[in-house]
């Protein structure tokens, strides 16, 4: 048979339209035979028609891209007219209720650019099978709802492959004639296709132990290649933790004799839970001080944690069908966020997750592409791994913990995981738990899986002096989204206080309560108009509303600059304090824009200088919470307030304010940063890590000026600093400014650092997102670099992914050059790694927000993707959706 391609017709899936299989594989024996570009694969699946299902179903399996050598059932070869084949499906046209299906196919890893599936990385074997992955190894039902147990034998070329893995637990291994070996690879646990793995190479291995709350012993494993053995000892430090975390506030323990995590340089994601052995990106494994960054070390922290705790929420219990993608990915992002902060501070990963979630999960939501958290239909499924699905699907776990509270959570948790053990289930199942272990009723709240869209709260205040309450009332409104225009009222948790004259929270007691409840209090906000009375109130207060950001919600009030000061100042709750800053600065902002536009002189703001200030010079405040609080918003951030965007005017202001502040501020900032400079060994504690962070932002603020002591400062801090974190960030500041010394900083450490993929990532990065004007000129030189790869997805991510995403003001020069090479790109990687240039596609969907000509060119690079003969349905589904009217 002829090698396979995918079809020309993209089809449209619906979640309305979801049918069981008509047959379900209860085993599947596989044998790999491994050659770089001619591996044969053998299976045996045991199969048996369902009771339900239908008598005269033929067997229709997925399959891409595969050679068919052989095909059998129950050891007899079935005749070419008793089967046909198309470019993504094997039908079988009648087969017995229960039998065993045969079959050979042959792959060719080596020639794999698209990562998915059984592909090469380094000499190395390895497969990547989340979403549909599987079906480019062998025929079989590619879904998550058909789950089945593995056994997998390898066979390689024992000096070039000594390491052979697979799922579950090793039950055999050997060598054979000709210097080749085998192993064999038990799952006792069924599990659907996207969670199966195979790695083949010849990988160092560093080991540990774990003792399990039931006092079994689990051997841990970190394969990485040679040359990086010494950089693994964080990322199994953070496992351990993570299993220990999970055991405490999940009562969750693991299951197998062996947890084992490969880190590989050539991936799509950052890392797949496959049962017990999961693949990792190197990014999120390899770490030593000298290499990688307070923020590496944290986000190895994260995904390490992300990945096991996938282990129960995503494996044990899976997704019936990929529109329940949430259920597995907004769970698991709760409980890794959650874990990260019990590990660091609290507060701080607090901000930075919904910096992330405002930055790109509200885009998501105002742009062609914007979707419930539980989708309703999908061209390619890889285009669903969005933010929505991962981080404003943990939102809604989130509220779910906050309507709950930890034990009663807990309770639900505890049902879900032994009600659906082994099972594949939805979204509705998850929800159905939590409110049967605690006797609740979310059916509306369950519309935040349905409804997409950004809700926005419109909150009026009074305060009546002689009765001594204080009313707030609160509209809730959602704007249309791609098929749905009108939205139903959410079920919204606003977790809120009140501040009295002196910063203190008020308890808090409304109309026809018998007690007041101090602190924090959560108010139901069910309606599309609600009003909450607060009864003995002594003097005006000014309210904290969305404490914890306790809902994905934008919320409109009238609070002036003398409140956000005041919240900034003495709010009990870390988030708000911060975001009256981010508020007051949005004001700022504005105002400032409008002055630009109009052509007048810009001046900012002394009381909000005299805040800044204030925060720096208070040393009883976190310092990492000091550097969040005294960071602008984002250029991407603010311009979501702008209408049309105007991307060099945003860019314009923002350098303003940084510069106004570094030279209102330049002595304050000079003491801070010296006071936390640490001479000391490296640590990587949340104490030293956020001295760093707020030393570090003091630095960038500094070389705003023209300075050339600062610079020599900057320059030192590059050269001896002791660990990457401050190297990094000199660096950054240095490719920012045009200078002499910013030339000899690149070249001496991409001189020094070369040999490192990762550190050579950043270098690539810190140049692509130069605000520099000939940064585009620098990034299409660094595309004949040395460094640069095509078919390496973290390095298109570095440069290219960096230039799209985070080069505001040169990708959007008004030329449309930065444009047009992006599309270029887009059109490249469509032929190599169809995920990666769908990725890059998003880049152009709210081209419609921008100013006429912006809209004029994006739109001319849309339709030029659009007409490329042979685009791949990843790509395809962007562009069709950021065109249509």
């Amino acid at each position: 048979m002829a090698d396979q391609s995918k079809a020309e017709t993209p089809i449209t899936i619906r979640l309305q339209d979801y049918q069981p299989t008509n047959y379900s594989v209860d085993s599947i024996q596989l044998d790999f035979d491994l050659q770089e570009e001619t591996t044969r694969v053998r299976s045996a699946m045991s199969i048996q028609r369902r009771a339900d299902g239908d008598a005269q179903a033929p067997l229709v399996l997925d399959g891409e891209k595969l050679k068919l050598i052989s095909i059998a059932i129950d050891g007899e070869a079935l005749s070419d007219d008793a089967y046909s084949l198309d470019e993504e499906h094997l039908t079988i046209h009648s087969v017995p209720d229960f039998f065993i299906l045969e079959l050979e196919t042959e792959i060719n890893p080596a020639s794999n650019t698209e990562l998915s599936g059984l592909y090469t990385s380094g000499g190395n074997f390895c497969t990547q099978c989340e979403a549909e992955g599987f079906r480019r190894i062998t025929f079989m039902y590619d879904r998550p709802d058909v789950m089945a147990k593995y056994t997998t034998s390898m066979v390689a070329d024992k000096a070039k492959y000594p390491v052979l893995l697979s799922n579950g637990n090793l039950v055999d291994s050997g060598d054979l004639e000709h210097g080749k070996h085998f192993a064999k690879w038990e799952d006792p646990h069924p599990k659907p296709t996207y969670l199966f793995a195979l790695v083949a190479g010849d990988l160092a291995c560093i080991s540990d132990k774990f003792i399990t709350m039931s006092g079994r012993e689990v051997d841990l494993r970190i394969y990485v290649q040679h040359h990086n053995k010494d950089q693994c000892g964080y990322a199994m430090r953070s496992l351990k933790k993570a299993m220990k975390w999970d055991e405490e506030v999940y009562g969750r323990e693991y299951d197998l004799d062996i947890y084992m995590i490969v880190a590989v340089d050539d991936f799509n994601m950052g890392a797949m839970e496959n049962k017990g052995l999961n693949v990792f990106n190197s990014k999120y494994v390899l770490a030593k001080p000298e290499t990688a960054t307070d923020s590496d070390f944290e986000g190895i922290e994260g995904v390490i944690g992300h990945e096991y705790f996938h282990n129960w929420s995503g494996n044990r219990v899976t997704c019936r069908d990929w529109f329940q993608l949430s259920l597995k990915e907004g769970f698991t992002v709760f409980r890794d966020q959650e874990f990260s902060a019990d590990m660091g501070s609290r507060g701080v990963k607090r901000i930075a997750d919904v910096n992330i979630l405002r930055t790109h999960q509200f885009r998501e939501d105002a742009s062609p592409m914007a979707h419930p958290v539980r989708p309703d239909s999908y061209v390619e499924i890889n285009n669903f791994y969005t933010v929505t699905v991962y981080n404003k699907g943990a939102e809604v776990v989130r509220m779910l913990h906050h309507l709950l509270g930890p034990e009663q959570f807990r309770k639900g948790t505890d049902l879900y995981f032994e009600r659906h053990d082994g099972q594949a289930v939805t979204t509705d199942d998850f929800v159905k738990a939590l409110e049967d272990a605690n006797d609740e009723d979310f059916s509306q709240f369950k519309l935040w899986y349905s409804q997409g869209g950004t809700p926005q709260l419109d909150v009026q205040r009074q305060y009546n002096e002689q009765e001594k309450t204080y009313t707030l009332t609160i509209k809730q409104s959602c704007p249309p989204t791609p098929g749905q225009k009108e939205k139903q009222p959410f079920h919204i948790p606003l977790a809120m206080g009140l501040l009295d004259s002196r910063g203190q929270d008020i308890p808090l007691q409304l109309q026809g309560e018998t007690e007041a409840v101090p602190g924090t209090r959560v108010l139901h906000i069910r309606e599309a108009e609600q009003s909450f009375k607060f009864i003995n109130v002594p003097d005006k207060p000014v309210p904290s509303l969305l404490r914890g950001f306790s809902a994905p919600v934008k919320v409109a009030t009238d609070l002036s600059d003398e409140e956000l000061s005041f919240l900034m100042a003495h709010d009990s709750d870390d988030f708000n304090r911060w975001e009256a800053g981010q508020r007051l600065a949005i004001k700022i902002f504005l105002a400032l824009l409008d002055d630009l536009n109009q052509g007048k002189p810009l001046q900012l703001n002394q009381a909000f200088i005299l805040a800044m200030k204030k925060i720096l010079e208070n040393d009883r405040l976190d310092k990492a919470l000091a550097a969040q609080a005294i960071s602008l918003p984002s250029e991407s951030y603010v311009a979501d307030f702008v209408q049309p965007i105007d991307p060099l005017a945003i860019h314009q202001v923002r350098l303003f304010m940084r510069k106004s502040l570094a030279i209102a501020l330049k002595d304050v900032l000079l003491s801070v940063y010296e006071a936390n400079t640490d001479k000391g060994p490296y640590q990587i504690d949340s104490e030293a890590i956020g001295k760093r962070s707020l030393k570090n932002i003091c630095l960038h603020y500094l070389m705003e000026l023209d300075d050339v002591a600062i610079r020599q400062r900057c320059v030192e801090q590059f050269e001896t600093a002791s660990n990457m974190t401050d190297v990094i960030t000199a660096l950054s500041a240095l490719a920012n400014t045009d200078c002499d010394e910013r030339h000899d900083a690149l070249a001496k450490f991409y001189d020094k650092w070369k040999g490192e993929a990762l550190v050579v990532d950043k270098w690539l990065g810190i140049q692509a997102t130069s605000r520099l004007p000939n940064t585009l000129a620098s990034v299409k030189s660094l595309t004949e670099h040395e460094a640069f790869n095509i078919k390496n997805p973290n390095k298109v991510r570095a440069l290219i992914g960096a230039f799209a995403h985070g080069n505001v003001v040169n990708f959007h020069d008004v030329s449309g050059s930065g444009y047009e090479f992006i599309s270029d790109y887009i059109i490249e990687l469509n032929k190599l790694n169809p995920q990666i240039a769908s990725r890059l596609t998003t880049v152009f969907t709210l081209w419609r927000k921008y100013d006429q000509q912006r809209q004029t060119l994006m739109k001319n690079q849309l339709e030029r993707i659009k007409a490329e003969p042979k685009l791949s349905k990843d790509v395809y589904e962007i562009i069709e959706k950021s065109l249509a009217e």
